[in-house]
């Protein structure tokens, strides 16, 4: 009937366009009455449905332990029947019946309906609303059971079951992981590799579990790896390679699996990706080529991957990823260079690079981004250079190849994560190196570009590295020169405040550099070192219980300078110091005891 009415009103629709006014006015009367037709028969297949599924449901409540198979298996097609139609109405009226429950006894692998049952199941959990009745209904450990089972069509209909019941919920993925999915479903995948449908189910079930840290523990304890390698290398398709990376970004997040996967042989399958995208413009191509070498970069941040990667520097993959560099794809510049910086994570391949020319190679690589240059390849790069300057031997060796002039040039950057590695690399080239301490020191442009940065409250960061280097150049340097640089560019005030960071080393640094200040220049310095309150905050320092031994012994040190200064010895005299110090006399830290009687009698004799 359908079929007929459809037909004749396309008739009446062909006729209307070759009639005259009052024809086609008459054909649409007719077409009218065939599409109401149309919605009567669509209303009683629609209610015919509605009675069937309603049979259907109270059928399966009432007989699914003692039914035939074949009448259970009608039933259960017309659910399948009325979910297609309209899932979440058909949804609602299974969750109403309490056909849930009798689904949980019916999950078996000896029954012919268990794969249509978790087709079901799975069908009606893809509706939020279902999910926890399907919990409360108790058909998670049954299901789990199931993955045990040999029939592929089973497997499939119950990891897609499992997976919509857990889908987006932590609570019960981690119950997965408890009852043990993990191996079973690795051991699947290695069983099962030629089932498209079933290898897509395990990846979709590894791609979620995987975001737990919880899993990652025991996806080390299987051949994950080896699995994953094995289905890699077989694909063709973008798509398909794409499943298999986010599965394996965040298992390489944990350690152990990082060397598994390189031991299986992933880098070999990264590097070869990367040769066949990296001249490519399809933005398949291009995507390829970010996910492998951004995933090259992840396997070395473990210790144990990235050592055996590097290969006392002979390693193929290394001298590959030092061909990166010069690239002219940002992407490969920016993977270079942040997997130099990975391999720069010990003082041996520090020294063995520095030595092996790979400086010139980053101040090349920086030198092209100058100007309107790529933010996240100057920060990779300064994150490179900053690690290969670590090691004493190589300070010496970086400042004659120029880095401090290379590293200047992006002083005018405004992008924090810039300026905080361009700051942390100039901290660590001046560290024991007087002479660059000192030139750097009386860069005027340098010092008052940090003062401005020591005010960058919404870059913690930015902010600390600033006071760091501030009071490094001083400390280096042990130059007057530097000191008057920095009281004429107003950073005194900042390494005052620096002296109450929640941090002990900040705090440290700060008081031997304030101390410096007091020796060499305090008469340059005075009005500065008063303004900013000093001697009240190391009066703080020395009462409160809390300051650490060195800041205390530190803070001494620094008022046995200060009372060289006639207003703020008035200032010390003013605040009973000789209380708070004579009380350090008895200081568990023989160092601090030592300094307080110092102290105690300097202060005496001037008071």
């Amino acid at each position: 009937m359908g079929s007929a009415v459809a037909e004749r009103a396309r008739d009446c629709k062909h006729e209307m366009e070759h009639s005259s006014l009052h024809s086609q006015i008459k054909l649409y009367v007719e077409a009218w009455d065939v599409l109401g037709a149309c919605k009567v028969e669509e209303a009683i297949r629609e209610k015919y449905s509605l009675d069937n599924l309603s049979d259907a449901l109270k059928k399966l409540k009432i007989t699914a332990t003692d039914s035939t198979a074949d009448s259970l298996e009608g039933c259960l097609d017309c659910l399948l029947q009325a979910l297609a139609q309209n899932n979440m109405e058909t949804s609602e009226k299974i969750q109403k019946s309490g056909v849930l429950q009798v689904f949980a006894s019916l999950l078996t692998p000896q029954s012919s309906c268990t794969a249509k049952v978790a087709n079901i199941i799975a069908e009606v959990a893809r509706n939020e609303f279902m999910r926890n009745p399907c919990v409360d209904a108790g058909l998670i450990p049954p299901l789990v059971q199931l993955l045990n089972c040999k029939d592929q069509e089973v497997l499939l209909q119950t990891g897609r079951a499992l997976g919509n019941i857990c889908y987006d919920s932590h609570t019960l993925q981690s119950q997965l992981i408890n009852m043990g999915v993990i191996p079973t479903l690795v051991k699947l995948l290695g069983i099962h590799c030629q089932n498209a449908a079933l290898t897509e189910m395990c990846l979709v079930a590894f791609g979620n579990l995987a975001e737990l840290e919880s899993s990652k523990e025991q996806f080390a304890y299987t051949n994950i790896a080896e699995e994953l390698v094995k289905l890699f290398k077989k694909q063709i398709e973008h798509d398909k390679k794409e499943m298999i990376f986010e599965v394996l970004a965040p298992l390489a997040e944990n350690d152990v699996i990082k060397l598994q996967l390189v031991e299986a042989g992933l880098v070999e399958c990264l590097l070869e990706i990367v040769q066949k995208t990296v001249d490519s413009d399809k933005e398949d191509d291009i995507a390829e080529l970010k996910t492998a070498s951004d995933l090259m970069v992840l396997l070395l941040l473990g210790d144990e991957s990235m050592q055996k990667l590097f290969e006392g520097g002979k390693g193929s993959v290394f001298q590959r990823v030092l061909s990166w560099i010069p690239s002219n794809s940002h992407q490969l510049q920016l993977a270079g260079a942040l997997a130099i910086a990975n391999f720069a994570r010990n003082d041996g391949n520090c020294i063995h690079m520095v030595d092996n020319g790979i400086v010139q190679k980053l101040m090349d690589l920086l030198d092209r981004h100058v100007e309107d240059g790529n933010v996240t390849v100057q920060h990779a790069a300064l994150s490179a250079l900053r690690n290969l300057a670590i090691p004493v031997v190589n300070k010496a060796k970086m400042l004659s190849a120029g880095v401090a002039e290379a590293v200047l040039k992006f002083l005018r950057s405004e992008m924090p994560p810039v300026q905080f590695k361009l700051l942390g690399t100039l901290r660590m080239l001046i560290d024991a190196q007087a002479e660059a301490a000192e030139q750097l020191g009386k860069n005027v442009k340098l010092v008052e570009r940090l003062v401005e940065w020591c005010e960058a409250k919404d870059h913690a960061g930015v902010m600390g590295e600033s006071n760091r280097l501030l009071s490094a150049l001083i400390r280096h340097s042990k130059s007057k020169d530097v000191i008057r640089t920095i009281v004429q560019s107003g950073g005194i005030k900042h390494l005052v405040t620096m002296a109450t960071s929640e941090h002990v080393i900040m705090q440290n640094e700060a008081l031997v550099a304030l101390a410096l200040i007091a020796a060499l220049e305090l008469v340059t310095a005075e009005k500065d070192l008063e303004n900013a309150q000093l001697v009240q905050i190391l009066h703080r320092l020395l009462s409160d219980d809390r300051s650490a031994p060195e800041i205390k012994y530190n803070s001494m040190v620094l008022i046995c300078a200060l009372i060289g200064s006639e207003p703020l010895q008035k200032e010390v005299e003013s605040m009973a110091f000789l209380e708070v110090v004579s009380k350090l006399r008895s200081h568990e830290n023989k160092t601090v005891a030592q300094q307080a009687s110092l102290t105690e009698q300097r202060l005496a004799v001037e008071s």
